[in-house]
Parts: structure tokens; C-alpha cells; sequence
């Protein structure tokens, strides 16, 4: 346990994607936590945004924005670890984070919102947390004008669970070997993976029977993520090793995420040659981008913030001396995250208060 003054304060719902990208770290760290039912006249006071989730600490501070959670918190609270140290691993964490937060929306938002009981059911979801159905409606509608923004269609469908399925018997065989993804220990990778796991698949309905009937060992480790047990948890694989079913996971990542979120970056970084200055504000989307999954065309908005989660994970690699370059280019070789270690953004971005900036740019002066 680590002990504070006074409790965190987490504003979120159950069945938020971001929300269940949190929860599991602050668990795993054993944080003293006061988590409320998203409160967003309180937190459009605190950030001026209508985002969830945000933590407010002990002290008052509001942090928002899952990554960045993250970061304070292992720099606040160090043990238990979420961030290996080592090159490999720590990576390979940063890559399914990056899967989580830029592409497995896609799946998420398709089992959600693309059938009727799901939409439904959702529906009456958020009318039951918000308290009020004017919101609530008003915010689903926003939610399924999202899920085609991001590319998930009838036309899609098909390769979107296609996707899916593989991701679920890839992760299944992995747990079959390894309660986490690194071995014996939770990092944030599980904790990032849980966004579309716990948050969207365990939470509907339809997805939820997909995987009691097809992933037992998936559900397994949604359990296991919930509640961590952290102070029972063996360690991350020694000599900063991925076991080969991990690896497999990551290929079922890469091979089809890769591509989309580097299309998505070029179409962003190329709307940022013409309109972007130092100082202005990342627009939510920057035009559209057509891609492909699995051969079937995808085109989607170009999400702008696909550009500062390349970013952290360029960021990170480029940290790195050469030796540990060459041994994460090695390990993972063949996983489709190639290309995505190879490109270096050249917009960059930072924050200014809960808002991301371009910091520098080749756009218009």
C-alpha cells in the first residue's frame, strides 16, 4: 500500500475505454482511491475539457489524460513498477499502448455500437449513470458518429472481427503460459489493454458472451487485471526477455494496426505542413485518412492525437543507445511494429495546461 494524506479522487464511469485503462494501475500501485461517478460539471471547472477520466490528487491537482497518468503516477508512487527498465520489454509495452489507444478502439467501438442490442444497451447505460436522458442520448449519438469516424462500418465489419478473433486466441494462448503480458508482474501494458478489454468487451453484452465462449483465459486475465494482487505478483521475464506467445500477440498488433496508425500519422503530419504554427492547438481530426484493413478499404478521420502517442513511443525508443536499439530491433523483428520504430514524426507536440500544442513545426508561418 502506498499511503497518502488524503484519497485520490478518480472521476469515470465502468464502461469508459480510458477510464479502464486507469483503474487497474491505480489498484496495482495500492493507492488509497475515491472513485466517483464522473461528475463533468466538476471536471469541465477543473480542465475545461469534457474528458474522462481525470485524477485528482491528494494535494488538488488534476491530472487528465491516460498516459500522462501514468507517468506521474509511477513517478510518484515507484513500487510496485508499472514501466520496465529494461529496452525490450519496455517497448514492447509502449507499442501495446499504442494498439490500445489507436487501434483497438476500432474492434471496441464495433462490438459496442455495431448491433442493435449493443447500441441499446449502451444507450441505457449512459442514461443510468448520467441521471439524465437528454445528455446521455446526446452523448451516445456523438459516440456512434465516432465508431464511423474511426472506420468502423458494415463494410469493415467483417475484417474488424476477423481482428478480433485472432487477438483473442493469440491473448488466450499467451495467459495459458503467463498471468501477464511480461511474465509473472503487471505493467502498463496490461494496464493499457484493459481499456478495450475491460472497459468495452467484458462491459457489453454481445462481446462479453464472445468471450466467455470463446476466451476463457482472456477472461482470466481481465480478473487478474481488475484486482492485481500486487503485493503477491512474481516478477517481469529475466534477462528482459518476451515470451514467444507475447511476441505472437504483438504480431496480431502490429501486422494490422501498424499500418492504419501510420497512415493516420502521415495524413496528420501532412495536414500540419499546410496549417499547423508553433503554439496552436491539435485539432481533434485533420481530415481524412484512407487506409485499409485486410485489404478492405477503411477510410476514417485522421485523429490528430495519433500524433503524440507516435510521438511517445519515438520518444522513447530514440532514448535508447545503440546497443538497445539493436536489441529491440531483434526482438521484435517480424511483429509489423517495424515501420512505426522507423518513423521519426516531424511535427512535435507538447502540452500547455490539459491542451496539446505543436511545439515545433514545418507548417505554415
Amino acid at each position: 500500500m502506498n499511503p497518502t494524506p488524503a484519497p485520490y479522487i478518480f472521476h469515470a464511469f465502468e464502461f469508459s475505454y480510458f477510464s479502464a485503462k486507469v483503474r487497474p494501475a491505480l489498484r496495482y500501485k495500492g493507492l488509497w482511491v475515491d472513485e466517483r461517478r464522473a461528475d463533468f460539471g466538476e471536471i469541465l471547472r477543473r480542465t475545461g475539457l469534457g474528458f474522462i477520466p481525470i485524477l485528482v490528487t491528494p494535494e488538488d491537482e488534476t491530472w487528465q489524460d491516460s498516459t500522462d497518468i501514468y507517468d506521474r503516477l509511477e513517478a510518484r508512487h515507484p513500487e510496485p513498477p508499472l514501466f520496465p527498465t529494461t529496452p525490450v520489454q519496455r517497448l514492447a509495452a509502449h507499442l501495446v499502448e499504442l494498439y490500445a489507444d489507436e487501434f483497438a478502439l476500432i474492434p471496441a467501438m464495433h462490438t459496442r455500437w455495431g448491433t442493435p442490442l449493443g447500441e441499446a444497451t449502451t444507450r441505457a447505460r449512459f442514461g443510468a449513470a448520467m441521471g439524465n436522458p437528454e445528455m446521455a442520448g446526446s452523448g451516445a449519438d456523438r459516440m456512434v458518429a465516432a465508431r464511423a469516424a474511426l472506420g468502423s462500418t458494415p463494410e469493415t465489419g467483417p475484417a474488424v472481427e476477423a481482428h478480433l478473433c485472432e487477438l483473442l486466441d493469440a491473448l488466450s494462448s499467451h495467459i495459458t503460459a503467463h498471468p501477464y503480458l511480461l511474465g509473472e508482474r503487471m505493467s502498463f501494458a496490461d494496464c493499457a489493454l484493459m481499456g478495450p478489454f475491460d472497459g468495452h468487451f467484458w462491459s457489453d453484452l454481445d462481446s462479453r458472451k464472445l468471450l466467455l465462449e470463446t476466451a476463457p483465459r482472456a477472461v482470466q486475465w481481465i480478473e487478474w487485471c481488475k484486482f492485481p494482487n500486487s503485493d503477491s505478483q512474481g516478477e517481469w521475464l529475466p534477462n528482459d526477455e518476451l515470451a514467444p506467445t507475447f511476441k505472437e500477440l504483438l504480431g496480431v498488433m502490429g501486422c494490422d494496426a501498424a499500418p492504419v496508425i501510420l497512415d493516420s500519422v502521415c495524413c496528420v503530419e501532412d495536414w500540419a505542413d499546410q496549417h499547423a504554427k508553433a503554439g496552436d492547438e491539435l485539432p481533434r481530426a485533420a481530415g481524412r485518412c484512407d487506409t485499409t484493413l485486410r485489404g478492405t478499404p477503411m477510410p476514417r478521420a485522421a485523429i490528430a492525437y495519433v500524433l503524440y502517442s507516435v510521438q511517445r513511443v519515438h520518444d522513447a525508443y530514440a532514448a535508447l543507445d545503440e546497443a538497445s536499439r539493436r536489441r529491440v530491433d531483434e526482438a521484435l523483428a517480424g511483429t509489423g511494429w517495424e515501420p512505426v520504430l522507423a518513423y521519426t514524426p516531424r511535427h512535435r507536440l507538447a502540452r500547455n495546461g490539459f491542451k496539446l500544442v505543436f511545439e515545433q513545426s514545418g507548417g505554415a508561418s
